[in-house]
C-alpha cells in the first residue's frame, strides 16, 4: 500500500504514519498542508489512498476534497478530521470521497479503514453518523478546567506525565487522573487521541 497522508498537526502524522508502516506495511509519504499535497499527487504518485485533513491550510473544506478528487484520477480519496459536523461525512461522501476517518479512532480500527478504502469500497463508521458534534475551540475552553486545559496543553506538546508534573508543580499521579477525565470528555481512547483532537479544533 502506498498512502498520502496530508496534515498539518506534526503529531498526527507522525502518530499516523508509525502505525500504517508499522502494522499496515505501508509506504507512507506525508505533508502538512493542500498545496503540498496537490503537488506530491501530481509529481509523487500514483497512490492507493490519499487522506486529506479537512482543517489543513489551502484546504477549503469540501472544495479541496473536490479538486484532490478531479486530480487523483481513480485513487481513492478520503477525509480525516476530529471537528468537522457530522454532516460533512455524508457530504464528502456524496462529493466523491472514498470515506471519513474520525481522528478519535482506534489504531487497529483505522488500519481496517484503510485497507477498506484501498479496496474500493466507503468508509463511514456509525459512530459518526450517529454521534453528537465534535468538540470545537470553543466548547473545549467552555467545558475545561483552567488545569485541564494546561495538561492539555502538555499533551498537544507530546509530553509525558512526568514532564507535565513537573512544569505545573503537581504530582504525577494527578497529571494521569486528569488525562483520564480529559479522554472522556473528549470522547477519546488515549492520550495521543485526545491531543490529536484537541490540535484539530483549534485548541492552543
Amino acid at each position: 500500500m502506498r498512502i498520502l497522508l496530508a496534515d498539518d498537526h506534526a503529531l498526527v502524522r507522525d502518530t499516523i504514519s508509525v502505525y500504517l508502516k508499522a502494522e499496515g506495511e505501508a509506504e507512507v509519504v506525508t505533508v502538512p498542508d493542500f498545496n503540498s499535497a496537490m503537488e506530491t499527487i501530481r509529481d509523487n504518485g500514483p497512490f492507493d489512498l490519499i487522506l486529506l485533513d479537512f482543517n489543513m491550510p489551502g484546504m477549503n473544506g469540501l472544495e479541496g476534497l473536490r479538486q484532490a478528487i478531479r486530480q487523483s484520477a481513480k485513487t481513492p480519496v478520503a477525509l480525516l478530521s476530529g471537528t468537522a459536523p457530522n454532516r460533512i461525512a455524508q457530504e464528502a461522501v456524496d462529493a466523491g470521497a472514498a470515506g471519513f476517518v474520525p481522528k478519535s479512532m482506534a489504531a487497529k480500527s483505522l488500519l481496517n479503514a484503510v485497507r477498506f478504502m484501498v479496496a474500493g469500497e466507503i468508509f463511514v463508521p456509525s459512530t459518526v453518523l450517529l454521534a453528537t458534534d465534535e468538540p470545537t475551540s470553543d466548547g473545549l475552553n467552555a467545558t475545561l478546567s483552567q488545569r485541564e486545559k494546561q495538561v492539555l496543553n502538555g499533551l498537544c506538546r507530546g509530553m509525558p506525565n512526568k514532564e507535565i508534573a513537573r512544569e505545573l508543580d503537581l504530582q504525577e499521579v494527578t497529571i494521569k487522573l486528569h488525562v483520564r477525565t480529559l479522554c472522556k470528555k473528549l470522547n477519546a481512547k488515549n492520550r495521543t487521541q485526545a491531543a490529536m483532537i484537541a490540535r484539530d479544533a483549534g485548541f492552543e
